[in-house]
């Protein structure tokens, strides 16, 4: 292990997602501080990586949505003069990178997994999806993070992308160059287990995320099995949806190594996003050897080679697709992609990650 005198921020650790794993692994390898807004108790991810740097906790969590994030940018701004005492800071989220103005004298380095989308490209989408009377409000904290953000990142002495589709939002709405590095693939626990007689959904339940159109493209292939192994705001909706179809089947959240186990003996995985920032769902299951059934868009087209590792569907996917797609890609096409797959995400590993970010932090 590589020791710096570092901290690493991160907005906080709620569900299992792939910007706190990613901040995790690099506090491990380099033996860093974690700092957060807050964190959730018996987190999965905290139960397999292990840490030995400090633990800052900023504790302002809120289950109000915009008193959360207003909290949140607060916190980093207002209660992490501690920085004074590392070397070099990396940040992760929106609103960890605020806390930039504490660390004028050492290296600052920003991990952008994107900027934030709900004040960038998909604002409208956001601001529709809440009652009428709650519009204003996010408008209004739009308004006081945007300046504040764009001020933060502007400090950074090095901007990292997750993907070259993140670079380029990174151009046109925050005018700044930025360097790729991937995020980082477990392949090491990753791993074909076995070929049972399932595909998998492993995305958020969420619109973006377009988990309906998978499970009404199951609906009409009774005789195909589904697992839905995730959470989210639309799982009651989506459930319903299913009804009591004998081919699928919904997981709820489910522990690393179960999640683990469910990839690596699926026949496929499939994963639909709207314009996905990386992705790290198809590399996990390419890491396993399991093709993905993905859309040609987003962070998807740097991962998935199209015939080879998986099917990129149109943006627009339709439930049409999907059916066609889960229809050619059988058990045995499955099967034949195993070797392809699992090479393709070796270009995507923990080390290669460790590697480009410990020579960012050495540069």
């Amino acid at each position: 292990m590589q020791q710096f005198n570092s901290v690493i921020l991160h907005d906080y650790f709620e569900i299992a997602e792939g910007g706190g794993r990613l901040c995790l692994i690099l506090a491990q390898a380099q033996g860093a501080a974690l700092c957060y807004g807050f964190k959730f108790l018996n987190h999965p991810l905290f139960q397999y990586i292990s840490l030995v740097g400090r633990h800052h906790d900023l504790q302002c969590y809120s289950r109000i949505p915009v008193l959360k994030q207003l909290k949140l940018s607060l916190a980093f701004a207002n209660k992490t003069k501690f920085l004074k005492d590392y070397d070099r800071a990396i940040y992760s989220g929106f609103y960890a990178p605020l806390a930039v103005q504490n660390h004028l004298q050492g290296l600052n380095i920003y991990y952008c997994h994107t900027p934030p989308r709900f004040i960038y490209d998909q604002r409208d989408y956001f601001i529709a999806r809440l009652p009428f009377w709650q519009r204003p409000i996010l408008r209004w904290f739009i308004n006081y993070l945007k300046p504040l953000y764009e001020a933060a990142v502007s400090q950074m002495d090095i901007i990292v992308a997750n993907s070259e589709n993140v670079r380029n939002r990174i151009a046109t709405f925050l005018g700044k160059e930025a360097i790729i590095v991937y995020p980082p693939c477990d392949t090491e626990r990753f791993i074909w287990r076995n070929q049972s007689d399932y595909y998998l959904s492993t995305a958020r339940l969420d619109p973006l995320k377009r988990v309906e159109l998978i499970v009404k493209a199951f609906l009409k292939l009774p005789d195909k099995k589904l697992i839905v192994t995730s959470g989210g705001t639309e799982y009651a909706r989506l459930t319903k949806l299913a009804g009591n179809a004998s081919n699928i089947t919904f997981t709820g959240w489910v522990t690393e190594d179960k999640l683990r186990d469910l990839v690596g003996n699926a026949i496929a995985t499939i994963y639909i996003p709207k314009d996905e920032d990386f992705g790290m769902t198809p590399v996990e299951s390419m890491a396993a050897g399991k093709p993905v059934i993905g859309t040609c868009e987003g962070g998807l087209r740097e991962t998935i080679v199209p015939g080879e590792t998986g099917l990129l569907l149109s943006p627009d996917v339709s439930v049409e697709e999907i059916m066609n797609a889960a229809a050619l890609l059988t058990r045995t096409r499955a099967l034949e992609m195993r070797r392809a797959c699992e090479e393709r995400a070796l270009l995507f590993n923990k080390q290669l990650f460790i590697d480009k970010m410990n020579h960012l932090c050495t540069g």
